[in-house]
């Protein structure tokens, strides 16, 4: 079992790994911020260990995933633009836009309906979603306390989906926003998997 540590880190290096290269030893120190780049070889060892990375000698960009390619299988995600984590705006899409991702990396089968949203605001914060975070969603049927891509009369929105005695609203990750109670309608459009948060170290 790998520790919150080891996971974290193992992420890192799949989400390398789906840009096109495996990080260095170096850009794992920096993004975790240890102090040195043996505290990275110690858990590359540990991670080794525990099977499930392997490491060649005499390259340093040499970590791959173990019992797979050094570089998952890719599938394009469109990315639609930007969603509010914050107060609703209407919406806006961009087309033609696209992220190579690994469905696996998010607990997604080959064939799930998914798309990409760049997270706009501080209102989701509490759940480590984060303004410039690319959020990962697929678009299926919503459950109670799911965060969700939510259309709320006309507007689009990230919030958490909550559902009480048959109504449903949403409900934001930062106490300083109120809870969104639709006067008409609320459409969710897509239900929350993963991020990619290249500039934020997530602890």
């Amino acid at each position: 079992m790998l520790t919150a540590k080891q996971q974290k880190i193992l992420d890192f290096i799949r989400e390398g790994l789906v840009r096109g290269s495996a990080p260095s030893v170096r850009e794992i120190a920096r993004h975790f911020r240890f102090a040195s780049p043996n505290a990275v070889i110690s858990h590359l060892r540990l991670l080794e260990q525990k099977g499930v990375i392997r490491r060649q000698a005499g390259r340093s960009r040499n970590i791959q995933l173990a019992g797979g390619n050094a570089v998952p299988s890719l599938r394009a995600i469109p990315l639609l633009g930007a969603i509010p984590a914050g107060l609703p705006v209407e919406e806006q899409e961009r087309a033609g836009e696209f992220l190579h991702l690994d469905p696996a990396a998010f607990g997604l089968s080959a064939t799930a309906r998914t798309f990409a949203l760049k997270a706009r605001g501080d209102s989701m914060t509490g759940a480590g979603i984060y303004d410039g975070d690319t959020v990962i969603l697929e678009v299926t049927e919503a459950r109670h306390r799911d965060i969700v891509a939510a259309l709320i009369d006309g507007a689009s929105t990230l919030k958490r989906l909550i559902i009480q005695n048959g109504e449903s609203f949403l409900k934001a990750e930062n106490p300083k926003y109120e809870d969104l109670l639709p006067a008409r309608e609320l459409l969710i459009q897509g239900v929350f998997r993963g991020l990619l948060s290249p500039n934020r170290q997530r602890l």
